[in-house]
């Protein structure tokens, strides 16, 4: 059985989706099979991957509980292969809060979860109020007032950097390459 870059994304509002996607149209462009999966419906079975990424949005501070399950679940056979873990939140649009190191929620995740990754990386997500429940707009708006984010916008405001997106494909890529895993 050829093993491959397993992909599994937990995603409120499509974002988190688009980009794995993205990663996986990065790693098949370098003629290296991908599997794509959310946390809901994954049937895989983990030994078929030489890496696992796992990407998770936040909403209201927290991620998927799933993603947590998924994590603690499986957390002997991650050990046993390379990982990755990013996080997309509205909080990463800020300079000062777009890194693994100075994001709020991923190093809480990280914290929490006791889990440590070979690649950790957060993107910006996109914010769409038309598309928000009523209730989930009027939190957000109060979230970005209190953040100083955007309160109004008629369209969709993407804030993931997708050179960043390309830049993380691309050292995993090179990391599996560096220590001679298959692809």
């Amino acid at each position: 059985m050829e093993r491959k870059i397993g992909i599994i994304y937990s995603s409120i509002d499509g974002q988190t989706k688009k980009i794995c996607k993205k990663l996986s149209a990065n790693f098949n462009k370098n003629q290296i099979k991908t599997a794509l999966f959310s946390i809901e419906n994954f049937n895989g079975n983990l030994s078929e991957f030489h890496t696992l990424i796992i990407g998770a949005s936040i909403r209201y501070g927290k991620h998927n509980k799933q993603v947590y399950e998924f994590i603690l679940k499986n957390k002997e056979h991650l050990k046993e292969i390379k990982t990755a873990f990013f996080s997309v939140n509205l909080v990463a649009r800020k300079e000062d809060k777009n890194t693994p190191s100075t994001n709020p929620y991923l190093i809480k995740f990280i914290k929490e979860i006791n889990w440590t990754p070979d690649f950790l990386e957060v993107f910006a997500g996109k914010l769409d109020y038309k598309s928000y429940s009523i209730i989930d707009r009027i939190m957000i708006k109060l979230i970005m007032r209190l953040t100083d984010g955007p309160t109004k916008s008629k369209e969709p405001i993407e804030f993931t950097n997708w050179q960043k997106v390309d830049d993380f494909s691309l050292k995993i890529n090179q990391n599996c390459k560096n220590k001679h895993i298959t692809l």
